[in-house]
């Protein structure tokens, strides 16, 4: 076993598996898997050879500040690039990003700028804009600027894509591969490859809906108008200038509903841990080989870890606020309910459970009441200010029983109320209890009201 001198080493010479279990119809899918990289995603290549070519050139002196524009895996690339080499790193992200990316770019030394993900380019608080504007004004920064930055493409015209070249070799070669398209270099990188070594394989387009990279492959037309989408890392409002689409033929639009259940499938039926965007490829891929009358090898990028993803679409709660996934409809106050107490969904506290414990499920679950439970019978309710209010001034009674902070007067709602009922209850500041005769059923918040209201919305 060889030992490394530095995490750096162990980028790139990832492992590719096929799949056993997915339906890919006459073809063999593979999994090219771009989530071991030491920084979980396909952009730790880029995030070396980008600061390294800039190295070489004499682009950047010891201790240098570098910037970036990030939808996140490329900063964690930078970061972990730039924390061996001992640089400074302010990345630009959009707020649309997991936490999981945002904690873990903090963890390893960034600096994170947040911006907002509801502008286009152009806009002074888009994320690339903006990182470029804060290199402009630090002195002795470097714009790393992936979406123009030749060195991107470059790692994987030499490097990706002779690794898969090589790899794929093993089991007779390979006939498409099937990609997302952020910065467009891996895109660009891959086309170059292919056209000396592979000319023959087919390149393949995966875009989130409300990108407006699909239509310019598919159709011809470059629109200047693109929608919001809630996959991350790959779909673009823009043709970046390093961009070579002269090799793709086809593209599929895949909508976040079904990116996010195909990722959730990909982990259940394979095994494998993959991001949101892996759901759009993989998406994308299986509609591609469910179409081909003869078998190919086709191989699919797993951008980066499902672990960046833990509190969106690997969270039933989640999933269940945006629509993403159906619970049993009732055309009652039932269908408002997030976690159902019968289900086992409910957090709940005991009577006599002590208020510190009350405080620690508010903040395990993020949430900022719960229901106090004899049995299945409830007998109060207790929030954040009913804790506040018993304990400031004497922490010691965070030791307290819940029954002396807890509310006892409480707004119930029998299950057949029509859901305008909410609205006075929530007008008193009051959270909604809903039972069906003496059987508690859960509670409905103002935010559960929203995203009902939310998801009536098409």
């Amino acid at each position: 076993m060889t030992i490394h001198a530095s995490v750096l080493e162990l980028i790139a010479e990832t492992p590719i598996v096929r799949a056993q279990r997915l339906d890919a119809g006459p073809c063999e899918l593979y999994f090219k898997l771009e989530s071991q990289n030491p920084g979980g995603s396909i952009k730790d290549r880029i995030g070396l050879k980008m600061i390294e070519a800039a190295e070489a050139r004499g682009d950047l002196k010891p201790g240098a500040t570098l910037v970036e524009g990030t939808a996140g895996n490329t900063g964690i690339g930078l970061a972990l690039v730039a924390q061996q080499k001992g640089y400074r790193l302010v990345l630009v992200v959009p707020d649309k990003m997991s936490r999981e990316k945002i904690f873990n770019l903090k963890a390893m030394g960034a600096e994170v700028v947040l911006t907002r993900s509801d502008v286009a380019k152009g806009h002074p608080e888009y994320y690339q804009d903006l990182a470029e504007r804060i290199a402009r004004e630090t002195p002795g920064a470097y714009f790393v600027n992936q979406f123009g930055n030749p060195d991107n493409p470059a790692a994987h015209e030499h490097g990706t894509g002779p690794e898969i070249l090589r790899q794929m070799a093993e089991v007779g070669g390979l006939d498409a591969v099937v990609f997302g398209c952020g910065s467009s270099g891996t895109m660009t990188g891959l086309s170059r490859c292919f056209a000396e070594h592979a000319p023959d394989v087919e390149l393949v387009l995966a875009d989130p809906v409300g990108s407006i990279l699909a239509e310019y492959i598919n159709d011809g037309v470059l629109s200047d108008k693109s929608a919001s989408w809630m996959v991350e890392g790959i779909g673009e409002d823009f043709l970046p200038s390093i961009s070579d689409f002269s090799r793709v033929k086809k593209a599929y639009a895949i909508p976040d509903k079904e990116s996010f259940l195909a990722a959730r499938e990909l982990l259940r039926t394979e095994g494998i841990f993959g991001g949101s965007s892996t759901g759009t490829l993989l998406a994308a891929a299986l509609r591609y080989c469910r179409e081909q009358t003869a078998p190919k090898k086709v191989l699919v990028f797993v951008c980066d870890t499902g672990n960046k993803y833990l509190s969106k679409l690997y969270n039933d709660y989640w999933m269940l606020d945006n629509g993403f996934i159906e619970r049993e409809q009732h055309g009652d106050l039932r269908d408002l309910i997030l976690r159902p107490y019968s289900q086992r969904d409910t957090v709940v506290l005991a009577p006599g459970d002590l208020l510190v414990t009350a405080y620690q499920r508010m903040k395990l679950y993020e949430i900022s009441q719960l229901p106090v439970m004899d049995g299945d019978r409830i007998v109060g309710i207790l929030d954040e200010s009913d804790v506040l209010l018993h304990v400031y001034g004497d922490e010691a009674k965070f030791r307290d029983p819940v029954s002396t902070a807890m509310v006892r007067k409480l707004d119930i709602l029998d299950v057949k109320s029509p859901v305008e009922s909410l609205l006075p209850v929530f007008d008193r500041g009051h959270v909604a209890i809903v039972v069906d005769g003496p059987r508690f059923l859960g509670l409905i918040t103002r935010i559960d009201l929203l995203n009902w209201l939310r998801r009536r919305v098409h």
